[in-house]
């Protein structure tokens, strides 16, 4: 391929994404759907999920509007390269529907996260979606997980964790060095 053609590929495929985010945006799940080619995938690595299949997708997208309905992607920045166009993202919405098992919080969500999108062959349409975050983050601001040094975080681990406090206080008390009664 020449370099005018790889250019334009690129920009083809950044095209394909931007059109791609602004599907998300606006929560049209059948555009969206048109953007990814025959043999679509979406990996969720935080949470290990891997869904292969237009349908499998498509289900991904159905559970994320209706957990979120304001969901909103914002760009920062855009990286593309020969293979795969990356982007650097804040998403934000509202946790107002089943996720995950999670009954409706009403809480905000806003959080970092990176999305790299592949492509099929020398086409621009998308193979696949993977994006990457900080799970804690998202879990935190939901209200199911705290800090374990912030108060609620430190009554939540003894009341939870009572096996792995104690392992750890008896490893602690094992490498501290002993003092006779005397003090010396």
């Amino acid at each position: 391929m020449e370099a005018g053609a790889h250019k334009a590929l690129r920009q083809a495929r950044l095209g394909r994404v931007e059109e791609h985010v602004s599907h998300e945006n606006a929560h049209n799940l059948d555009a969206v759907m048109e953007t990814f080619s025959a043999l679509s995938y979406y990996d969720e690595e935080p949470w290990g999920e891997h869904h292969v299949g237009h349908e499998a997708v498509r289900g991904h997208y159905e559970q994320l509007f209706l957990a979120a309905p304001d969901l909103l992607i914002d760009i920062h920045r855009r990286h593309v390269t020969e293979e795969a166009v990356i982007l650097e993202c804040e998403i934000s919405g509202t946790h107002e529907g089943s996720w995950r098992g999670l009954p409706p919080t009403g809480r905000r969500i806003s959080f970092p996260i990176c999305a790299i999108y592949d492509f099929e062959n020398d086409g621009d349409k998308l193979a696949c979606e993977r994006i990457y975050y900080d799970r804690a983050t998202e879990l935190n601001q939901l209200g199911v997980m705290h800090e374990p040094e912030s108060p609620l975080g430190r009554v939540l681990t003894a009341l939870t964790h009572p096996i792995t406090l104690g392992r750890a206080l008896a490893r602690r008390a094992r490498s501290q060095p002993h003092r006779d009664l005397a003090g010396k």
